[in-house]
């Protein structure tokens, strides 16, 4: 199955809640941290939500 690596790009001070949770579940805490995940419909509605603030990429493994 296809990953997809996912940066934080700003800092989570002053958002939403429903986006900061977003984050918390995607295992992101720091601007510059990355996580992979598997490319699933839950984790790409999850990008979907917070697209502005991260920065996707297709990882092949």
């Amino acid at each position: 199955m296809k990953k997809v690596k996912i940066t934080l790009k700003r800092s989570r001070f002053g958002w939403k809640p429903d986006q900061r949770e977003t984050v918390k579940g995607l295992g992101l805490k720091k601007p510059g941290q990355a996580v992979i995940k598997e490319d699933t419909p839950a984790i790409r509605g999850m990008i979907k939500k917070i697209r502005h603030i991260i920065e996707v990429e297709e990882v092949n493994e």
